[in-house]
């Protein structure tokens, strides 16, 4: 049975948090003494108003939810915190429609880091942090952040967790989901606070510093410089940017094990921890090469531009310390498969992730296998155990889906008049959460010259992508609504 007033209970309660955390960057507005934080107490103002209204209309719904109202629960916090996230956006000069603060927030909370900005130095302190913040609170995930701290799901909190993250590993760390939750949240927390403090010793400004940080560890993209990480010209700050993007591309299960554990051996064994590390590695070499060749970089610059640009992409943060569209063929071709594969299961990044991308590989190798010796009964094994055929079944589903947006979402822009780099590069850079593209939504571009329709296009599949496809293509389906 489907109980509409227990999902919209727990929304309201989402929207009254999610008006809560709108105060920071208030707060350090009034400690810096900087002006421009009006908006976020206005936005914060209508979506606690709105939380009120829902969460009393369903007060006397059950707490507990079912699988489908999980489901459905996930997919309206992401609308809503696009749609109510972006009030503050909405309440300043600078954003010209709804369509282009909805696009913003959702490239926010969805860790994607696309921007319809020219300029985005024009933004007050307060709204600059807010912009970088939603990276931060998406990155690990509003939906677990709402487990950590509110009661109001119930026993539906595996539900939602298992929702939130529908094709990673979901390894549970804790016996309960809101320990789990907040397990990884510290573990966040002070990989925030580690960067930070490395940022500051390099030279940044506290503000610069702080906004980063969001950014990193979400691995969004967001920066406080229209020319991203390259106004700088700080090679340290490049180095250390990209040692976190790294780390955030990790699962944060590993880094329980890692901080938490000391499971060192465990971890360094983990055949995508490897695969992850080998990938990163050997891309920013054949880069960092091409660019020594090709474009008489010097040898340290070639190595640090690469190591970066190669973590950016990625982890499907989508920093950028130089105009890449101007290197090599070669450099576009690795960066076009980064965006594809992103980081491992159970991280902050985007993309199909590692330990599929391995998966696909042992699928494929077993096909060959099975041409030659027709008899033969071969089982895929990843870290040493047998992968059960539901789970094979499932990921290559996950790709299909995957694609099917993809091929979508290009027509869709296709028809809207833009050209056919910018069409494919722009939907997979927002459908695997990574941010600047290719041709017109390149790294030195933005995507405010856009259409309307090619805006919501782009920002429905950021959704997509960040909830692995299966969470937002179900409810679209006919059997999810039939009782």
């Amino acid at each position: 049975m489907f109980r509409p007033l227990a999902i919209l209970r727990a929304l309201g309660w989402f929207l009254v948090v999610l008006a809560a955390t709108m105060f920071v960057p208030v707060l350090w507005g009034l400690a810096w003494r900087t002006g421009g934080w009006m908006p976020l107490v206005q936005g914060a103002a209508v979506t606690a108003l709105a939380g009120a209204v829902l969460a009393a209309a369903g007060h006397r719904a059950p707490r507990d939810l079912g699988q489908r109202e999980a489901l459905m629960l996930v997919v309206l916090v992401w609308f809503a915190a696009s749609a109510f996230g972006g009030l503050p956006f909405l309440f300043t000069p600078h954003y010209a429609s709804f369509t282009d603060t909805f696009f913003e927030t959702a490239s926010g909370f969805t860790t994607t880091g696309a921007t319809v900005l020219p300029d985005v130095e024009v933004l007050p302190e307060p709204i600059q942090f807010w912009r970088c913040f939603t990276h931060w609170i998406g990155g690990m995930g509003i939906v677990l952040l709402v487990i950590a701290i509110l009661p109001v799901v119930g026993h539906g909190g595996m539900l939602l967790y298992r929702a939130e993250f529908s094709g990673a590993r979901s390894d549970r760390l804790k016996p309960r989901i809101a320990e789990t939750a907040l397990a990884l949240w510290k573990i966040y927390v002070a990989l925030s606070i580690a960067e930070f403090v490395a940022l500051r010793l390099a030279g940044m400004s506290p503000f610069d510093a702080i906004c980063h940080t969001f950014a990193t560890l979400g691995t969004g993209g967001f920066s406080t410089k229209t020319a991203s990480v390259g106004a700088f010209q700080n090679p340290a700050v490049e180095w250390i940017i990209t040692i976190f993007m790294f780390l955030a591309g990790m699962s944060f299960v590993q880094h329980y094990r890692l901080f938490r554990e000391r499971q060192w051996r465990s971890v360094a064994r983990d055949y995508e921890i490897r695969a992850y590390t080998l990938l990163m590695v050997l891309s920013a070499a054949a880069i960092a090469v091409s660019l020594v060749w090709q474009t008489g970089f010097g040898l340290e610059r070639a190595v640090r531009a690469a190591a970066f640009q190669v973590a950016s992409i990625g982890t499907t943060t989508g920093f950028a310390s130089e105009n890449y569209e101007l290197w090599t063929p070669l450099s576009h071709v690795v960066l076009l498969l980064l965006m594809y594969i992103g980081g491992c299961t159970g991280s902050t990044a985007g993309g199909i992730k590692v330990s599929r991308a391995v998966l696909l590989g042992r699928v494929v190798s077993r096909e060959l296998k099975r041409m030659v010796e027709r008899r033969g009964v071969f089982a895929i094994r990843l870290g040493g155990q047998a992968i059960p055929e539901p789970v094979v079944q499932s990921v290559l589903n996950l790709v299909y889906l995957a694609l099917l947006v993809n091929a979508v979402g290009m027509v869709l822009l296709a028809a809207t008049g833009v050209d056919v780099l910018t069409s494919i590069t722009a939907v997979v850079a927002c459908m695997f959460n990574i941010g600047p593209g290719l041709g017109l939504v390149g790294p030195a571009e933005h995507y405010g010259h856009l259409p309307g329709l090619a805006k919501w296009t782009l920002s429905v599949a950021m959704i997509a992508g960040r909830l692995e496809f299966y969470t937002l293509v179900v409810v679209l389906t006919p059997a999810f609504w039939r009782r």
